[in-house]
């Protein structure tokens, strides 16, 4: 990359190392109930693997091979039928690759511009000028933080008015230059504090809506983890919208659905089922326009594949969409979301 930030340099460095093409110490300390019998099926194979280095035990290669295939099964078998809950908590691994983890990967050069030029910078969004396969494009996305103190540092990745106000700046800008946009997806929802309010969240959000509604120029989103509530639609009202596999995008969390409609978070499961909140769930009710694979086991287990297919898919789409004039784009994104929630009564 042409420039980084010093704080993504340091990640690029601690936090994301061992996360791109394996799963990483942390991340075997991070185990989701549904995975077990796989994760300590492997373990064992590793255990395997250290006896077999010793005099006299090659023989054990023939074993391990045959394990090393049942576990490849097992996993396939767990994420080919996986619950709408077991998908939120993959949306939700803390080892998932985040916003910065993709422009690392994608770009070939990064330039991040800060602040809103109103109130402060909102760390919770970041946004700059790059450049992917000599393209030049906008990309807007939230980032989450990896341990305690970052996640401070980010707040969660859940913006305040001022991080959706550096947005809607940043995407004034790349219309300006006619520049494509490329938001990534991945928050709980904005920030709920009494300061938000009172320096006008709704307000924030709604102008995004409306704004990003005109944008001469095309914008693509992509949910690479949580797409949570009007948060999450401050910065994907696009051309096109598309999921990694195992995000999701719903307009409340499963638990607060729960805490809504049967007045108990517990039930949170039950909430995620109803609230069609997966990637399938939405392609077939036509609010999404495609699903970007993952590798097995979840874009945490190989940073760098995942990067490859989302950058592919987003050179396609620019290509396809690059086609049209900005008349033509806004007409047709207009038409897209008139259609949403349409229906027929008898």
């Amino acid at each position: 990359m042409a420039k980084q930030t010093a704080e993504a340099k340091a990640m690029n460095t601690s936090e994301r190392s061992g996360g791109t093409t394996s799963r990483s110490s942390f991340a075997d300390t991070y185990v989701m109930d549904f995975e077990k019998p796989v994760i300590e099926l492997e373990r064992k194979i590793a255990e395997m693997r250290t006896l077999a280095s010793s005099p006299g035990m090659k023989s054990l290669a023939v074993e391990i091979d045959r394990m090393e295939k049942k576990a490849a099964h097992m996993r396939e078998e767990v994420y080919r039928n996986l619950s709408s809950w077991q998908k939120v908590q993959i949306a939700r691994h803390p080892r998932r690759p985040y916003t910065l983890d993709y422009i690392q990967r994608i770009c070939d050069s990064w330039i991040e511009l800060h602040g809103d030029r109103g109130f402060a910078d909102d760390h919770a969004v970041v946004g700059g000028m790059a450049q992917i396969d000599g393209r030049p494009v906008l990309i807007v996305g939230q980032q989450k933080g990896r341990g305690t103190k970052d996640n401070l540092f980010r707040n969660f990745a859940m913006a305040n008015p001022e991080g959706y106000r550096k947005a809607l700046r940043l995407m004034r800008l790349a219309a300006k230059f006619g520049r494509p946009i490329i938001t990534l997806i991945d928050t709980p929802g904005a920030y709920p504090g009494l300061g938000a309010e009172e320096r006008g969240q709704a307000e924030a959000i709604a102008r995004n809506l409306y704004e990003m509604a005109r944008l001469p120029v095309p914008v693509i989103s992509i949910v690479i983890g949580e797409g949570g509530s009007g948060g999450a639609l401050a910065i994907s009202v696009a051309d096109e919208i598309h999921m990694l596999e195992y995000a999701i995008y719903s307009v409340i969390s499963p638990e607060g659905c729960a805490s809504i409609l049967y007045r108990d978070a517990g039930q949170a499961s039950q909430a995620a089922e109803s609230l069609k909140l997966t990637a399938k769930d939405l392609v077939d009710l036509k609010l999404v326009d495609g699903i970007i694979p993952e590798p097995s086991g979840g874009a945490h287990n190989d940073f760098d594949f995942t990067a490859q297919q989302v950058k592919e898919r987003i050179t396609e789409r620019l290509k396809h969409l690059s086609r049209f004039s900005p008349s033509e784009l806004l007409t047709a994104r207009h038409q897209k979301y008139e259609k949403m929630g349409y229906w027929l009564e008898a």
